[in-house]
Formats: structure tokens, C-alpha cells, sequence
């Protein structure tokens, strides 16, 4: 990293890495119910819920975990870091 680059660019590049992560974690969550336990011909779906399990899996459950996922993420791996910078009056 270079010695004039600003502080802030490191966490917000870390941050970005992390929300990338948590993308490609719920696609795979979401490919993974929806095409696994969905492939399979209709006469053998089980059902939760009255929903078919691929369904329910992929979008209720997976839904559900990503969002808490997200807020454990952000509260303790995000930083607050301010806009403006140390010497700027705003």
C-alpha cells in the first residue's frame, strides 16, 4: 500500500471483500436448495409449511440466515470511519 494512500481505503476495500463474501454465500446458499432439492421431478417434493423444501430452503430459511448473517457481519467486523477528514471543518 502506498504511503499517501488514505486509511480509509484499507478498511473500505476489507468491507467490500466481506460484502462480496456474503453475496457469494447466499447465491451458493440459494443455488445450492433451489437446484438441489428441486431437480428432482415434482411427485417427489416434500413440503414444509405447505411450501415445496427446495422453496423453503432457498428463500424463506435462506433469507432468514443471510439477514442475520448481515447484521453479525456489520456490528462486529464494519468500523465507523468518518467522512471528512481530520483537518476539514464541515
Amino acid at each position: 500500500m502506498e504511503e499517501n494512500e488514505d486509511w480509509r481505503f484499507k478498511i473500505a476495500n476489507r468491507e467490500a471483500l466481506i460484502g462480496i463474501a456474503l453475496a457469494i454465500f447466499n447465491f451458493i446458499w440459494w443455488f445450492g436448495f433451489a437446484y438441489g432439492l428441486g431437480s428432482r421431478p415434482v411427485e417427489e417434493y416434500t413440503y414444509v409449511f405447505g411450501l415445496p423444501s427446495w422453496f423453503f430452503y432457498s428463500c424463506i430459511v435462506g433469507f432468514i440466515t443471510i439477514a442475520i448473517v448481515v447484521v453479525l457481519v456489520v456490528r462486529f467486523f464494519f468500523k465507523e470511519v468518518p467522512f471528512t477528514e481530520e483537518g476539514d471543518e464541515a
